[in-house]
């Protein structure tokens, strides 16, 4: 991996607590790279949306949060859903529509889903997990819970109106809701100076009078220090806040993407800022790891995905009765039973 100067001179950061952000990152693009080849040999069928160049997105966020949070985001969410601690065999599993997988083979890439680490989807309604988020954070205070519902969108869903709704909800009864824009630069193909007279999208919450910040999404250590100061505030009792994440996805929007909405000048200046090698430099520079110890690292996330495809394809497609399961949930409020 080609070496970037670091960003940062001294930092109040362990070795351990590095070296573990730099595997969970590579563990993250190693197995999106695994992923993609799966797909191209038709192991991994449907949609495919990769999070390669967005880790330092999903780790800052999670360092920076306890496992009892509440997680939800969009439909590119394998990185996300691994960095809640769910064994990557089930994602993969999950990718290959197996019984195994983390949502039982039935969500496949983009409904993933897991209630014991409190991530709550993968979502493939563009924005629709916003008001999900929203109402987590709701039933959050109503309860008296001392957690934050992180809810995450991309660039294009923040064009959808229910941004707009939940943000003045939010600021009204000042819920626990850390909302996070993972701006990487275009909704599908097309870029955001294309579909917003507003390019800043933190300056949306200026309306709702909400805290709201830009931040550099390829330097983990900028993510984590934002969301520090975010869930601060969203769990002291002071109400939501909003960060735009400036990041990019080195692949296309999905794997029918070829991305010629892009030059490969533009691409190539962005893995400049590859998230994954500043981290190293940065590892390098302090003196927290060597060569021998980042080949250590790769050896062993790539036993972990060699692993894990190998749990996926030993592991059976879930039975066609199966279908009906999981569809409707057994409740006890009143107004529902018997449905």
């Amino acid at each position: 991996m080609a070496k970037v100067k670091a960003t940062r001179d001294a930092l109040p950061y362990t070795k351990e607590q590095l070296l573990s952000w730099y595997r969970k990152m590579l563990a993250v693009r190693r197995m999106e790279e695994k992923a993609s080849q799966l797909y191209t040999q038709q192991k991994i069928r449907g949609f495919l949306h990769l999070y390669i160049g967005q880790e330092a997105v999903g780790m800052g966020i999670e360092a920076a949060i306890r496992p009892e949070d509440y997680v939800i985001t969009g439909y590119r969410e394998h990185g996300n859903i691994y960095l809640r601690g769910v064994p990557m065999r089930e994602i993969i599993a999950e990718l290959m529509g197996k019984r195994t997988g983390c949502s039982k083979g039935k969500g496949g890439s983009m409904h993933m889903f897991s209630a014991e680490k409190r991530f709550l989807g993968g979502h493939g309604i563009v924005g629709g997990q916003i008001g999900l988020g929203t109402g987590v954070a709701f039933a959050i205070k109503y309860r008296g819970e001392d957690l934050v519902s992180v809810t995450m969108f991309g660039d294009g869903a923040a064009r959808q109106g229910i941004l707009h709704e939940c943000f003045n909800m939010a600021m009204l009864w000042a819920l626990p809701v850390i909302y996070v824009c993972e701006n990487n630069q275009y909704a599908m193909g097309t870029s955001v100076a294309r579909s917003s007279n507003v390019t800043e999208i933190y300056r949306l919450a200026c309306a709702y009078d909400m805290p709201s910040e830009r931040v550099d999404g390829m330097d983990v250590f900028k993510v984590y220090e934002a969301m520090l100061q975010a869930v601060e505030h969203a769990r002291s009792g002071k109400g939501p806040y909003f960060l735009e994440v400036l990041t990019y996805r080195y692949r296309g929007h999905s794997m029918s993407d070829p991305a010629k909405y892009r030059t490969r000048e533009e691409v190539d200046r962005y893995k400049e800022q590859d998230p994954i090698a500043r981290l190293q430099s940065y590892l390098y520079e302090m003196g927290m790891a060597t060569p021998e110890t980042i080949e250590t690292i790769e050896a062993e996330v790539a036993q972990e995905v060699v692993d894990a495809v190998a749990f996926a394809e030993q592991s059976p497609y879930p039975d066609p009765e199966e279908l009906y399961e999981d569809v409707y949930v057994q409740s006890d409020y009143p107004f529902l039973r018997g449905w």
